[in-house]
């Protein structure tokens, strides 16, 4: 009797040390996978590749990083179309498969495919020039597709009253866009609204691609002596060959985005492509702290910056009146 309790006891205290030894791995185990579990996950979504973009993703990720979503507990998934709209659906379907928990999406492509998803997932826009008119929103406050974010409506007013006072001699304005950008086509109206009631005239090229975008701007440059460049990411993608060939045929080209005189437009006015980045960053952040998304209303960010590019300036032969030239922002080409 003795014995076979010996045999028991051993085998009691065997069972037992075993037991200890894989809790203890167990538990490692589960620590790890709730650490993992528990990493935020944000993606970025853009549907190509440009300055302007590039602000707005850096600016954003920037802002999240400084509130304490450092990389140790946020991890920021970047997504790219590389151009490509039909890839935009694909991409928002990773992103749910992913299980984020917020998608950010760069101006309105890459943000019409999120809120034409209905995911769940809360979505904050970056830089959709007229989230009302495209749908992404029903209005300001209202948060009806689980969306919320900034927009950029472009100042036409402004911009056309800077080229006014720096190339007066302007009598017909030229605009060349793709009709698939829905807030290059708002922008446009809004062009031709002030144009009209000033009364200037203006002629206009559509494109459907960037490989187009050369044929397009010489045949607008024979109608007219300048071009207004919309918020058009497909036109943005080609705009060294609008400038280019403007520069050559001396002709001033304002844009509607501030790094569009980097690239050889002699100026615009626009807010700032980092700041926006970070002030639709800070939505995120009341999101990602917990608030409901229905309480976190779009806002819209007034322009703020005259950008002028001073080689350009300075190749069609024009002087920036002292005025402008106190508060401007001056630049020269990236390249």
């Amino acid at each position: 009797m003795k014995r076979f309790m010996a045999i028991v006891l051993c085998l009691v205290l065997a069972f037992s040390l075993a037991a200890c030894g894989g809790t203890e791995t167990t538990t490692e185990d589960a620590t790890d996978t709730t650490e993992a579990a528990e990493k935020i996950k944000v993606a970025v979504v853009q549907q190509m590749d440009n300055g302007a973009f590039t602000d707005m993703r850096e600016g954003f990720i920037a802002r999240l990083r400084e509130a304490g979503y450092t990389e140790d507990v946020c991890e920021v998934l970047e997504y790219n179309a590389q151009g490509d709209s039909t890839v935009l659906n694909t991409i928002i379907s990773d992103v749910e498969a992913q299980h984020v928990d917020l998608i950010a999406t760069i101006a309105t492509p890459a943000t019409l495919a999120a809120v034409g998803a209905e995911l769940d997932i809360p979505t904050v826009f970056i830089a959709v020039s007229d989230p009302i008119g495209t749908g992404v929103i029903d209005d300001w406050d209202s948060i009806t597709h689980n969306a919320t974010g900034t927009s950029n409506p472009i100042p036409v007013d402004q911009i056309f009253e800077l080229a006014a006072t720096l190339t007066p001699e302007v009598e017909t304005y030229g605009f060349v866009y793709s009709p698939s950008q829905a807030n290059a086509v708002s922008t446009v109206e809004s062009a031709k609204e002030y144009l009209d009631s000033v009364g200037i005239p203006y002629e206009e090229v559509t494109v459907t691609n960037s490989s187009e975008v050369q044929t397009a701007i010489s045949t607008l440059g024979t109608k007219c002596d300048a071009f207004f460049i919309p918020n058009d990411s497909i036109i943005q993608d080609a705009m060294s060959v609008v400038t280019e060939y403007a520069r050559e045929n001396k002709i001033p080209v304002y844009g509607s985005s501030a790094v569009m005189p980097s690239s050889g437009a002699l100026a615009a006015v626009a807010i700032s492509d980092t700041e926006i980045g970070a002030q639709s960053a800070d939505l995120a952040i009341r999101i990602l702290n917990g608030e409901d998304i229905t309480t976190v209303s779009s806002i819209a960010v007034e322009a703020t910056e005259t950008t002028i590019n001073t080689t350009t300036a300075e190749a069609l032969g024009i002087e920036i009146p002292e005025d402008i030239a106190a508060t401007a922002i001056f630049v020269e080409d990236e390249n």
